[in-house]
Parts: C-alpha cells; structure tokens; sequence
C-alpha cells in the first residue's frame, strides 16, 4: 500500500513513520509513504504556500495553486492505477474509526493532505478533496499529527505487516474492547495472574477472555454494546452474560 502525503512540515513525519512497525513494513515492502512538501509547487522564489484570507480575519489560508499541483502531481505517479482517494485531514471531516481505517485499507493507495494553518482554499476542497476525515472533536495546528494516526492505523491493517491473529480481538476489532492482559511473573506486588490463564484450559481461557472484553465494555464504553447488539455481534451467551451484569439491549 502507498501513502502520498502533501505537507508543508515533512521532517514532522521522522520518527514516527522510521521506527517500530511502520519502518519494518517499509523495509518488507508491504507499504510505502512518500512525503512531498507542498513548498516545492509554490511559483514565487520564497516558496509562498499560505496567504491573507479575503474578507479579512485572523491566521492565513493554503494557496490554491501549489496545493492543487501539489495533489496532481501525487496523483500522476500512478498512472495506471485507479484514481487513489484523496483525504484531507480536517476537524470537520468524518470521525476515523477502526471500521473507516478497515476500509481504507482496502485501497491500494490514499493521497493525504495535511491542512494548516486555518486551512486551505475551498475551491481546492472543492475540485480535488473526495473525504475528509477527523480523528477527534478537538483542534490541532496542522494536519500532519492526524495524517500519522491514520497512517499508523491503517498501515497495520494490511496484510502481512501485523499477524492478523493479533488483530482479530483487538479493542474495536468487532465492536467491544480488549480483554486484559498479563505476563510473568505470576504474581507481582501481590497481585496474582487470574487462575484461568494458568490452568492451560484453552476453552476457560477462551471463555474468560471473551467476558472479560463484555465486561470491560460495559464498564468503559458502554456506548459500544448497542451498535455491537445491532450488528449481531453478541452471541446468547453474551448477552446472558451482560443481563448478569445488569445490561439489557
């Protein structure tokens, strides 16, 4: 998979997209981000992306002109591939989920434009942009913070980066929560292992892990539980077990 991502701060994505996962996947090959530095398409000698907005008002505004070269040309590098989508990061977009970064994962490549400043030319929004996406109701000073969320997110969804074992009961992976974990030793400040996990019963542990996900949802986000109920999600043994928690849908 590609990421092509237009920013005006690209040494902003070192660190982040070098180490741990996302550099081992680079150097397997499973992914690919390419930065390009919206600079580089701006027509004046000192490289002018931003300026006054019309109708006056505080901050400054993206340029359309060497945005939107900046995205075309991140779009003719695959010519032959099918029109990637383009997604700019924006608090006014549409909440990044894990079942959005499923499917953007599906996509052979995403274009990512990092906003700044109070944001870019709408008629760029207009003419170029197919989604927007938010990764929180909150406020950030550019796009570029947003843009290594979903890169992260999506990056370990795709095949071969992450075992896919890992990710199956993964927190949001089906609707619920993740059930808690726990490593040697056995006890530790006296806090013991839950007994089950040191019984080798793979069908008690199972059972155990799979509450355990019911009853931390229930007592973290129990917002989730409808939407998992309405997908059919929850088995009769779950929801027998939430009813003795005291939850019903």
């Amino acid at each position: 998979m590609i990421f092509d991502v237009l920013t005006l701060f690209p040494a902003m994505f070192s660190g982040p997209t070098t180490e741990s996962i996302l550099k081992r996947a680079q150097q397997a090959g499973l992914i690919t981000i390419r930065l390009h530095n919206i600079r580089d398409w701006a027509t004046d000698r000192h490289r002018t992306a931003d300026d006054a907005p019309y109708g006056g008002g505080a901050g400054m505004v993206m340029k359309a002109v060497p945005l939107a070269a900046a995205i075309r040309a991140a779009l003719a590098l695959e010519p032959k591939a099918p029109p990637a989508p383009v997604i700019l990061l924006s608090p006014d977009g549409t909440p990044f989920t894990q079942a959005l970064a499923h499917e953007l994962a599906q996509q052979p490549r995403l274009v990512l434009l990092c906003g700044h400043y109070e944001g870019l030319d709408e008629r760029v929004r207009e003419a170029l942009v197919t989604h927007e996406v938010s990764i929180g109701d909150y406020v950030l000073t550019g796009g570029e913070l947003a843009a290594m969320v979903l890169i992260d997110a999506v990056a370990r969804l795709c095949p071969g980066v992450i075992d896919a074992a890992s990710i199956s009961e993964e927190s949001h992976s089906d609707g619920l929560l993740e059930y808690p974990h726990y490593t040697r030793p056995a006890v530790w400040e006296e806090r013991p292992v839950p007994p089950v996990l040191l019984s080798g019963h793979h069908g008690e542990v199972a059972r155990w892990r799979r509450e355990e996900r019911l009853r931390r949802t229930l007592a973290r986000r129990p917002d989730l539980l409808p939407h998992a109920y309405v997908a059919g999600q929850l088995s009769q043994a779950d929801l027998r077990f939430l009813a003795e928690l005291g939850w019903m849908p």
